[in-house]
């Protein structure tokens, strides 16, 4: 082995191997394990939620290949509808067209070639974090296999009435002329500004004040060439009068109704509200219970066929096809006209006043363009009827959220969920499998030939298909099944689905895990006919944030890459991509001066296996992650130091006993394959129960500390010794490689390169033959090879150690200098301990000579630690400054002081002892006691070096 861990000269090399002998695709024997990995959008690259995702997930996957199961992770990438569609279009403006310049089939071409050409990024990320996912199986939301799903699906949901065309209020982008999401919609906070505007009442009717006009307040001033109605609240006593008749709409000079509806507030400005069904989602629901109309004021399309609409909505006003608007304002922008018409409200006298007020703007997310309500025809699933089952599937526990607290969050949105609107308006993406004639009937069907047949329409009936494409979340919706082979029975889709736990952050629940749900569980049955879930786990992680705890993004300057944390990365490109795209000069220098502080010479290389062990160790209950570059240190440290251990272990490791020689284990051996045990039994129940961040630790201490900290140093007292019997030589032997090949099969799913290039080496000398680590069988612990006498005898031999080694260092004794050691009050368990590790205890803590002082004898003034109620001594003379000596003391008495007072205050609380369990105040008693007798003796010790 390089003298040196270098994680570049391993990593690609050893990816490449698995990838080529094809270790990642199922073949264990046990029951099936399954892990969807959530599809990341072909546009974009892997960021540190993704590597953190991909951590876990892998960490799962490698586990329960371990343990036997059929494990199948199969990778994929989402069409992302309207990112892809946006980038492709940057580039066709920079060479001065548009898409309507090339057409919808040469538009689509350009797509899928540049899919072909940049879509591959994804999968070389994911390759490069080590993800053992089968690459075989590697899907794409609009490959020929899911989009045959897509359509089946659509068809199956409108034939049992859950799909149907509607008009409703969607959001509308103006600059990307589609309907989007509410995902994909960001409330901006903005200072605005309220209109008040007198509306006329209509055939001399006044208000209990005598005014002949009602004031209505707005912040959209232009919308209200829609208005319906006027609403007041049923109890408000100042308009119930007027509550049936009319006014008269200013500059339109339409007639509307004044209506009573619960939704006004009296106490907000007049308690008037203008009601603009089409252009807003509150007065919406309030058209629909007061039966008013729908009045489009930003209606702008050509009709292709009767029902086929090519939508440009662009906010600009036009004349309704229903009731005439005003011409002036006809063509006008949605905020020119908003001008214009508060302008006119002013000169005819109807403008009271405006006020400044404090706006949530919506914007898309991509174009960040305001979003506009917009009344249109748009295909919708009714969610309801598949939300029910979905319900009951988590109340059950067919399906468990992990934590358990999401499932209250899963539960408030399906509660109350509403119609999905699954149709946009772009090319790029599935297209929704619906064709119409010329009289506008719609027909629904797998293909134009399917329709044909199916409705009996010959050749001369007209039929043109729709010219939406359905969101992207329905297609990922059947992600699960769909990449299975579904419709088709696969073998795949009947061994591996439902699948076993999906992986994701809370932030999706709503727009992807809860359609899932509902989704497979319409359309997947298992053999009996019952509903089949997708997943039996969901396991929910928080955001991954800066180590300041702020949310990562551009603008701040703190995103990091996780492949630049792998790789390493210089100051100068770390600059270059924090303030790429950032146009403000003073906001990419405040980035450069931060990033310069943060990391003053770039970023080095830490490589994959820190990383993926510092996700891991972070990995608690769905809490949201605190990113630290210190703990990647650490953990690159941590790295290191398994690979000097191997390195020992290597040099030491020849005739272990892999043949079958006697050999004979050492209390020290003994110690460190009980503690493995523990360990082994420790990871297992952590992994089970999704608490990787536990796992790590156990696993942290066990290598770290216990194993090459302690058990590497006992072990040379034994090998340096050539009076050492051989068979107790050759178990020490033995147990330095076999603990440590052991350590490397649990630390693999966490770290899989190193630990692979180390087992490869360590597994001859251990008698173990294979091709890969990640095909070896978990460690499964043995109870019976726990010695607990080992472990308190080991215990002992430790604390002696460490408190003669803390009295060289505080006194500023020399390791080298050997020391006479006086034990005093000692046990015969002490005194049988001694006896049997005196060998140990000479080597390691350069002890000379040992005297046990009966309770009689009087001893020489001394350093003390305490081991238990053993005093360990190391006399002064000669050796120790008095002064150094009784501050050491002091700073010991006050610790233990302080550690009687809070056990003491804590059992003197009335509150404490009535509510706790007996067997943690006896706990807390006994603490309290053994602290005072510490206490006692070292305030005894003080006192005699005091008087000198």
């Amino acid at each position: 082995m390089d003298k040196t861990y270098q994680p570049h000269a391993i990593e690609t090399s050893w990816y490449q191997t698995w990838e080529a002998q094809n270790y990642f695709a199922p073949q264990g024997s046990g029951d099936p394990y399954t892990i969807m990995i959530p599809p990341p959008n072909v546009t974009g690259s892997l960021h540190m939620g993704h590597g953190f995702n991909n951590a876990i997930m892998d960490a799962l996957i490698r586990f329960r290949r371990m343990q036997g199961r059929n494990t199948l992770w199969q990778p994929g990438t989402d069409h992302a509808g309207i990112a892809t569609q946006m980038l492709v279009e940057r580039q066709l403006e920079a060479k001065g067209q548009s898409r309507h310049d090339l057409g919808r089939e040469a538009f689509l071409d350009k797509i899928w070639e540049w899919k072909h050409e940049s879509g591959g990024n994804i999968s070389r990320q994911i390759r490069r974090l080590g993800s053992s996912v089968d690459w075989t199986r590697e899907r794409f939301t609009m490959d020929d296999g899911l989009s045959e799903a897509v359509k089946e699906a659509f068809v199956r949901l409108h034939e049992d009435g859950l799909i149907y065309r509607g008009k409703r209020l969607v959001n509308w982008d103006t600059k990307l002329h589609t309907a989007i999401s509410d995902l994909e919609v960001e409330s901006h906070d903005e200072k605005g500004s309220l209109w008040n505007l007198r509306y006329p009442l209509a055939d001399g009717a006044t208000t209990a004040e005598g005014n002949a006009f009602l004031v209505v307040a707005t912040t959209r001033p232009e919308t209200m060439l829609g208005d319906v109605a006027v609403a007041v609240n049923p109890n408000d006593e100042r308009y119930q009068a007027l509550i049936g008749k009319f006014v008269d709409l200013p500059l339109v000079g339409r007639r509307i109704p004044i209506i009573a509806d619960d939704y006004c507030d009296p106490e907000f400005g007049t308690g008037c509200v203008k009601i603009t069904t089409a252009h807003d989602f509150n007065d919406y629901e309030v058209g629909k219970r007061h039966n008013l109309p729908l009045l489009n004021i930003f209606d702008k399309h050509a009709r292709v066929l009767p029902a086929v609409q090519a939508f440009n909505l662009d906010g600009s006003v036009n004349e309704h096809i229903d009731t005439a608007l005003p011409a002036a304002y006809a063509g006008l922008d949605r905020f020119e006209a908003r001008k214009r018409i508060v302008a006119d409200f002013d000169a005819d006298g109807l403008l009271v006043g405006i006020n400044d007020h404090a706006l949530k703007v919506p914007k898309g997310d991509r174009s960040g363009t305001v979003i506009e309500p917009w009344l249109t025809d748009q295909w919708y699933v009714s969610t309801k009827p598949l939300a029910e089952p979905a319900i009951e599937a988590v109340e059950n526990g067919s399906i468990q959220f992990v934590p358990k607290q999401y499932e209250n969050m899963y539960f408030s949105w399906m509660r109350d969920i509403q119609d999905w609107c699954i149709s946009r308006q772009l090319w790029w993406g599935h297209r929704v499998p619906a064709w119409y004639d010329e009289s506008g009937q719609v027909y629904v069907g797998r293909s134009e030939a399917d329709v044909r047949a199916k409705h009996g329409l010959g050749a001369e009936v007209k039929l043109e298909q729709d010219t939406d494409v359905l969101d992207t979340w329905f297609s990922s919706g059947l992600w699960t099944f769909s990449t299975l082979g579904w419709p088709e029975q696969t073998e795949f889709l009947k061994t591996f689905h439902p699948t076993d736990v999906l992986v994701t952050g809370f932030d999706i629940i709503f727009f992807w895990v809860a359609r899932m749900i509902m989704l497979t569980m319409h359309l997947v049955k298992n053999p009996d006919g019952t509903p089949q879930v997708p997943f039996k786990t969901v396991y929910v992680h928080g955001l991954v944030r800066d180590g300041q705890g702020q949310k990562m993004s551009k603008s701040k300057g703190n995103v990091l890459d996780p492949l630049d944390i792998v790789d390493g990365i210089t100051l100068d490109a770390l600059l270059d991509k924090r303030t790429s795209g950032l146009m403000q000069p003073k906001l990419a220098d405040k980035i450069a001066k931060q990033t310069r502080a943060e990391f003053p010479e770039g970023i080095d290389s830490y490589g994959t296996d820190a990383l993926r062990f510092t996700f891991c160790s972070l990995a608690s209950t769905g809490r949201d992650i605190k990113f630290d570059m210190g703990r990647v240190e650490g953990y690159r440290n941590f790295c290191n130091k398994i690979w000097n251990a191997a390195r020992y272990v290597l040099d030491k490791g020849e005739d272990c006993g892999q043949n079958g020689e006697a050999f004979e284990l050492s209390l020290a051996d003994r110690w460190i394959i009980s503690q493995l045990q523990r360990t082994e039994a420790e990871v297992t129940r952590q992994l089970d129960q999704f608490r990787f961040d536990l796992a790590a630790q156990a696993l942290y201490e066990f290598i770290w500390n216990q194993y090459c900290d302690w058990y590497l140093e006992l072990s040379k007292p034994v090998l340096w010794d050539d009076t050492a019997p051989v068979e107790r030589q050759r178990g020490t032997r033995r147990t330095l490689v076999r603990v440590l090949e052991v350590a490397l099969r649990l630390a693999h799913p966490f770290m899989p390169f190193i630990t692979e290039e180390i087992w490869q080496r360590l597994a001859p000398l251990a008698g173990i033959e294979g091709k890969t680590i990640m095909l070896q069988p978990w460690p499964v612990a043995n109870d019976s090879r726990i010695d607990e006498a080992a472990e308190r005898d080991i215990e002992w031999v430790k604390e002696l150690m460490l408190g003669v080694r803390n009295i060289r260092g505080e006194m500023n004794i020399g390791p080298g200098k050997p020391l006479h050691l006086y034990l005093k009050n000692a046990s015969e368990d002490d005194r049988r301990r001694l006896e049997e590790n005196q060998h140990l205890l000479r080597k390691l803590a350069k002890i000379e000579a040992f005297t046990v002082l009966a309770a009689s004898d009087e001893a020489p003034l001394s350093a003390t630690a305490l081991v238990g109620e053993l005093e360990v001594l190391v006399p002064m003379a000669g050796l120790i400054d008095k002064d150094a000596e009784l501050a050491r003391l002091n700073k010991e008495i006050g610790r233990l002081q302080g550690e009687v007072d809070r056990v003491g205050g804590k059992l003197s609380n009335a509150a404490f002892v009535d509510k706790a369990p007996p067997a943690v105040i006896d706990k807390e008693r006994a603490k309290l006691a053994e602290a005072e007798q510490a206490l006692a003796k070292l305030a005894e010790q003080h006192a005699r070096i005091s008087a000198l």
